[in-house]
């Protein structure tokens, strides 16, 4: 049971943020910010997730007013007496609910994420799991009601991708549990698959994997300065599965940031300029994650580092087809349903890593 903070000390927590949602509810309707549809998003995503605590707080002073109510006329009716039991019992948990939403959230909860996704030991079969990661994910997006947008991708003669990047948005504003980010932000490491490949002819299992690394995507109006001299921009022509070619013309790009090494192609979009907008969205959506990284890193030796390199000793997950079994190895999770999990069922999984990050999450704020 979380301990109940003294009554001023919560008031005065809530009283700055119930302010804040006062005025940002005054702002929705402000011209300027209706013309601006990247402020407005903004501005909605923090309404959202301000809503989400008012509505907590009027649950719990409801909830306590019910039971003061009981408690004052139980004292001249026994009957009300047999109520308090319940009506404690639901201002526990109302209580216990603002607690937890008010704990330390992640600021980027509400974002959109950048999904990529490469093959790594294993050949052809680890670019068919690559493939089929890229696509679990987009069924999940799908079960979400978000987009799932294939930036960029280097398919294999076999149906397979030897990288792929997605980009995952969710519509509207939504509250911060209720991002993309929030959601994806612990798929990124190594992803170990045992199988037998379409290429044994002797039926016998084999272990591959394939890398993800997730980053939220960057918001407009997010300070990242990229300067043009650190860019080298090559253009070629788009190409599918052996190597031929797909394009007549020279769409296809590749931006490598000079300073940090980072490279990033497109050559789904048709023209060069789409091309390019998207490598540099992407980019900067990179150099922003490893901003934060370092941010990060310097603040908690804690945090949870993310893999580069495709290394199965490095796995934090394993799809067990012989089995139809997945293991989540830093939750421990365990279910025998992999195949639905690939057709998108990846909620429980999720689930089993927001529910952990939840725990560790309230146990800092009750030391702190």
């Amino acid at each position: 049971m979380t301990p109940h903070p003294p009554v001023d000390d919560e008031a005065t927590a809530l009283a700055p943020l119930l302010d804040e949602y006062t005025r940002i509810e005054a702002r929705m309707s402000d011209p300027d910010v209706l013309a601006d549809p990247g402020a407005m998003r903004r501005i909605g995503r923090r309404y959202a997730e301000l809503g989400r605590i008012k509505a907590a707080a009027d649950r719990l002073a409801a909830a306590r007013d019910d039971l003061g109510a009981a408690r004052e006329l139980a004292d001249e009716d026994a009957s009300f007496a047999d109520e308090i039991p319940a009506l404690a019992a639901a201002e526990r948990s109302a209580h216990d609910a603002l607690v937890s939403i008010l704990a330390p959230r992640d600021p980027q909860d509400g974002l959109d994420a950048i999904v990529e996704i490469k093959a790594g030991e294993g050949g052809e079969e680890s670019a068919l799991f690559a493939s089929d990661l890229a696509r679990m994910y987009a069924r999940y997006a799908e079960s979400q009601g978000w987009s799932a947008v294939e930036l960029s991708s280097t398919p294999t003669g076999l149906g397979g991708c030897k990288d792929i990047t997605l980009a995952i948005r969710a519509k509207g504003s939504p509250a911060p549990d209720e991002g993309v980010w929030a959601h994806l932000k612990y798929e990124g490491g190594v992803h170990r698959v045992q199988r037998v490949p379409v290429t044994e002819s002797q039926g016998r299992i084999h272990t591959s994997a394939a890398g993800v690394f997730v980053m939220p995507e960057i918001e407009d109006d997010e300070e990242i300065v990229i300067d043009p001299a650190d860019l080298r921009i090559d253009v070629y022509r788009s190409s599918g599965p052996g190597g031929q070619s797909v394009n007549t013309t020279d769409s296809a790009v590749r931006i490598t940031h000079l300073p940090s090494g980072i490279v990033v192609s497109m050559q789904n979009e048709k023209s060069q300029l789409q091309n390019k907008e998207a490598a540099l969205r992407v980019l900067a959506s990179r150099l922003a994650a490893e901003a934060r990284a370092r941010k990060e890193a310097e603040a908690s030796a804690q945090r949870l580092s993310q893999v580069r390199t495709v290394d199965r000793s490095e796995r934090i997950r394993t799809y067990n087809f012989p089995e139809n079994r997945i293991a989540d190895h830093r939750t421990g999770y365990k279910a025998h349903n992999l195949d639905q999990v690939l057709a998108g069922a990846l909620g429980p999984v999720i689930a089993s890593l927001r529910e952990a990050d939840e725990a560790e999450r309230l146990a800092r704020a009750a030391s702190s």
